[in-house]
């Protein structure tokens, strides 16, 4: 079976259009990145480089120091497909992202984006 085009798409290719859509609902690149280093481990410094390096999505989350273990209380359709439901790992991380920045998008909190918990 042939590997989706997304897989071998750099990921400094695709990320101006994530920050570009978060900024035009009034949102920030910043936050951009917040979520991006919360889903992968990446620190801000390691996603810079990872953007000057034209890493592959493929690659990108392959050698991502430490996804985040509430990523898997991301829910939701993207594309028309339930993120929760996608069997391809790596597809599936690409789903995570796109999750959060739309809901970045549509104006949710950060720690709700962040699935931080209440603690009482």
């Amino acid at each position: 079976m042939e590997k989706h085009r997304i897989y071998t798409t750099s990921f400094a290719s695709v990320y101006p259009h994530y920050v570009a859509k978060a900024e035009k609902k009034g949102r920030t690149k910043k936050e951009v990145d917040e979520i991006i280093c919360w889903l992968t481990g990446y620190s801000q410094k390691e996603l810079e480089t990872q953007l000057k390096k034209q890493t592959d999505f493929e690659t990108f989350f392959a050698q991502a120091p430490g996804l985040n273990p509430d990523r898997v209380l991301i829910k939701g359709v993207v594309c028309g497909i339930r993120v929760e439901d996608i069997e391809e790992p790596t597809m599936q991380e690409i789903r995570y992202l796109d999750k959060l920045i739309d809901e970045l998008a549509k104006g949710k909190e950060m720690a709700k984006i962040l699935r931080k918990q209440q603690t009482q």
